[in-house]
């Protein structure tokens, strides 16, 4: 097998866990939480209004898938009324880092992907 040959099977294999992480965090919702939280601890009030058209109930399932996933941390201050706020973990903030770098990609390559594809649609009479 040469050193230019991939075995497919191999990476298959390999992305089953990352496909899954991917999925966890690559939504909408995930990443607006996660960009929101990066900022210091935030209130669910706070994300709420952050995260425009999210519903009550698709942000208290996301923070807590996030949660669950060890991205999120919930403290509960105790106080009347209660006070919950949300900060990233390590591990998010590292993740974040990662967002921030996709995120100059766009920028930057977005006009040449956005030809290419016109170029392509030209070609293949798209």
């Amino acid at each position: 097998m040469s050193r230019s040959h991939i075995d497919v099977s191999v990476l298959a294999g390999e992305a089953c866990p990352v496909s899954e992480v991917l999925d966890h965090v690559s939504g909408k919702w995930s990443i607006g939480i996660l960009v929101a939280a990066a900022q210091g601890p935030v209130r669910f009030t706070e994300l709420e209004r952050a995260l425009t058209g999210i519903s009550r109930r698709m942000l208290t399932l996301k923070l807590r898938k996030l949660e669950r996933d060890g991205l999120l941390v919930r403290t509960v201050h105790p106080v009347v009324p209660p006070k919950v706020e949300y900060t990233l973990t390590e591990m998010a903030q590292e993740l974040h880092r990662a967002l921030l770098d996709l995120t100059d990609w766009a920028e930057r390559n977005g006009g040449a992907v956005a030809a290419a594809q016109a170029a392509y649609d030209r070609e293949h009479g798209g």
